[in-house]
């Protein structure tokens, strides 16, 4: 059973990344609760968009996007407001997570990261803002990691990227916290995706993560649905500048 906001009926949502991985179950919950769900990513979708016509009765609407072209983004978000009204929820979902060392980083490379991990996150949100204020109210939701609060070698401008997230979304909070735009990050712990256990999961380097966990079960997609829709509904309305984690208890904070 999943909890039912009923301020999220009707409502315009608009996530990075949602066809596929965390992406997929967000674009799928929204679209249970019964909001108008537009998403975008760079693979075809179209078989992910009827499957989730089936399921929920609710069509999500698909735009082909690479977030990296700030333009194309913007013109995602431009249509996605033309189709469902202005949009009141933001998820910027999409990242990526490539392993690399300090010293195979080229500028090119630098700059490939953080197009995809922070710059895209920043014209999201100012391209939805506009909207949102003329709404009265909206929610961003940006994610983040806890691979930066770990401190895990192996990918250092993910991490980096990363923790920029918690600080732009601090700023953007009490920047737009007068408009009653809420800003949080959302930052989850090693959740098996299908891309994770094809690239990344060993039997061996899964059991020592869960040997860290507080909550020794295996994170999956789903398990990070129930905080995002808390963060985009009104039960979370006082809400706003604050990092939400959701990892079966690796990083205790307080």
């Amino acid at each position: 059973m999943t909890a039912l906001y009923p301020d999220l009926n009707g409502t315009s949502v608009f996530i990075t990344g949602g066809g596929s991985g965390i992406g997929a179950a967000l674009t799928e919950a929204f679209l249970r609760q019964g909001a108008k769900v537009a998403f975008v990513q760079r693979s075809d979708a179209s078989a992910f968009v009827a499957e989730m016509a089936q399921a929920t009765g609710n069509r999500p609407l698909f735009i082909p996007c690479d977030i990296t072209d700030i333009p194309a983004l913007q013109a995602a978000i431009a249509q996605a407001a033309a189709a469902y009204g202005p949009i009141t929820t933001l998820v910027n979902n999409a990242a990526n997570d490539k392993r690399h060392t300090t010293a195979e980083v080229t500028e090119d490379f630098w700059n490939w990261m953080m197009d995809i991990n922070l710059k895209a996150y920043f014209f999201a949100a100012q391209a939805v803002i506009p909207g949102m204020k003329a709404a009265g109210s909206g929610a961003i939701i940006n994610f983040s990691s806890i691979s930066y609060m770990m401190g895990n070698a192996g990918y250092p401008l993910y991490t980096a990227a990363n923790s920029a997230i918690n600080g732009m979304t601090r700023s953007l909070a009490r920047e737009f916290g007068p408009d009653r735009i809420r800003v949080n990050a959302l930052a989850p712990g090693w959740v098996l995706t299908q891309k994770q256990k094809d690239l990344w999961v060993t039997p061996e380097g899964l059991a020592a993560h869960l040997e860290r966990q507080c909550l020794q079960d295996a994170l999956v997609p789903e398990d990070i649905t129930g905080g995002v829709l808390f963060l985009a509904s009104n039960a979370s309305k006082m809400m706003t500048g604050q990092a939400l984690v959701i990892d079966g208890g690796v990083v205790v904070t307080g």
